[in-house]
Order: C-alpha cells, then sequence, then structure tokens
C-alpha cells in the first residue's frame, strides 16, 4: 500500500498544481458589453432594419455610399432633396445598448453609437452622424425600430442626410468617416439586406 502511494503522490501533487495555475493564469477574456446582454437577452440583435424610412428605407436614397470617395458609411437623404428632410426620424435599426450619444462638434455635430450582440456572441456597432435632435441617452437599452433622433446638418455644415457606419470593431476612436482603410467597417446597405 505504501508503494502505491509513493507511485501516485507525484501525479496527484502534478495534478493540483496544474489546477491551480490554471485557475490563477487562464482567464477567459470579456467584452465589456457580455454583462449587459447577459442580463437582458431580449435585447440581442437578431434582424436589422434601415435608420430611415421604416423598415426599408422608403422616401430615402443613398447619396453616398460604402467606399465611395473613400466614404466609410452611407449617407441618407430624402428623395425631396435639399434639407426636406431636416428633423425627419432616425430609428435603431437594431436592438442594442446606446454607447455614446454627444455633441462631437465639427462635421461630425450630434453622434449616436449602438452597441449590437449578435446572436452567434461577437458585436457590431451602428453611428448616426449629424443628427439635429438625439432623442435618447448613453446607457439605455434599446429596440429596433425605435426612434433615436431626427436628421441634422451638423449645424449648417451640410444639406441634412443621416450619415450611418456600421462597424464590426466596437469602440474605435470616431475617426474623420472617410478613409482608404475599411478595416473594421462593412457596407451598411449590404450587411442590414443581408440580416
Amino acid at each position: 500500500m505504501k508503494g502505491l502511494l509513493l507511485l501516485f503522490l507525484p501525479i496527484l501533487l502534478f495534478s493540483c498544481i496544474e489546477a491551480s495555475l490554471s485557475n490563477e493564469t487562464i482567464k477567459p477574456e470579456t467584452n465589456p458589453y457580455d454583462s449587459i446582454f447577459v442580463a437582458r437577452p431580449e435585447f440581442v440583435a437578431d434582424q436589422f432594419d434601415f435608420p430611415v424610412g421604416k423598415p426599408n428605407a422608403k422616401g430615402y436614397y443613398n447619396a453616398q455610399g460604402f467606399k465611395e470617395n473613400n466614404h466609410l458609411g452611407d449617407d441618407w437623404n430624402g428623395t425631396g432633396g435639399g434639407n426636406t428632410d431636416l428633423g425627419d426620424p432616425i430609428y435603431s435599426i437594431a436592438n442594442g445598448y446606446v454607447a455614446q450619444a454627444a455633441n462631437e462638434g465639427g462635421g461630425w455635430g450630434n453622434v449616436i453609437r449602438i452597441i449590437h450582440k449578435m446572436p452567434d456572441g461577437s458585436y457590431m456597432e451602428s453611428l448616426y452622424a449629424h443628427c439635429d435632435s438625439m432623442l435618447i441617452e448613453k446607457g439605455r437599452l434599446i429596440k429596433r425600430g425605435e426612434q433615436i433622433a431626427t436628421i441634422g446638418n451638423a449645424d449648417g455644415a451640410y444639406y441634412a442626410h443621416l450619415h450611418l457606419e456600421i462597424r464590426t470593431t466596437v469602440d474605435m476612436p470616431l475617426g474623420g468617416g472617410y478613409s482608404t482603410n475599411t478595416t473594421g467597417f462593412v457596407d451598411p446597405t449590404w450587411f442590414i439586406k443581408n440580416h
């Protein structure tokens, strides 16, 4: 019996040390938004709609699409042209969590950023810029199709329109809206039509 104990003691000790080390050193990475969506799974984004003329952009057109002139989003304008869409409603494209609702100044104006958890556990972000008024606040959970803002013109910097970006990497710096590098961005119209 003593011989068996001596034989298995090193194996038992090694297993205990290995288990102890693995509990201390291996920690799964978590997204800071995980706890929000675990507590409220009904806000996972299972479908996407267009942000204007809901649900399919009726009465609007994409005046400057993704990658056109190195554009990182879509510019949605009313079919009436000019400022005819000033004050029109903007809707959340999907269920999500409002990560930002603030005036960024300059050419951005009022900006809303919404984090969307996908059914597969990945995250996306939708960004709505040049808003005239914002109807939601940071920290709020929101449903697809809920009005979040109205179309603006960044305090007269442009004709009224909505600049919409969909980012596959959440919480990136705001950026400039234009770039030859599209890493972390996806074509909004393509994405909405396919989801």
